[in-house]
């Protein structure tokens, strides 16, 4: 029980050291790429009260951010960013 601490003890210490080495990391889980492909969703440049009209209202609609301002609206299967009041992109949900 205690070499097994130890060796996670030493593991969290190499990979905290290896995070420094870096200045990102993006971990994106697998997904079924086909039925990602398939599924309909936002385009790019769609406005707002299109993608509402289209969809119906978001689950969770986060204020806009930043300068351009951009927002966040999530739906059950996706979440779709706007800049401005314009899609610029779409992520699938797992």
């Amino acid at each position: 029980m205690v070499r097994q601490k130890c060796l996670a003890f030493l593991t969290v210490i190499a990979l905290s050291a290896l995070s420094t080495a870096f200045a990102e990391s993006l971990v994106i889980e697998n997904i079924d790429q086909s039925s990602a492909a398939l599924m309909v969703r936002p385009n790019r440049g769609m406005s707002m009260d299109t993608v509402e009209s289209k969809w119906g209202k978001p689950v969770i609609k986060q204020a806009s951010v930043g300068d351009p301002p951009i927002s966040r609206w999530e739906y059950s299967s996706f979440i779709v960013y706007f800049e401005y009041r314009s899609v610029i992109h779409t992520v699938v949900k797992n």
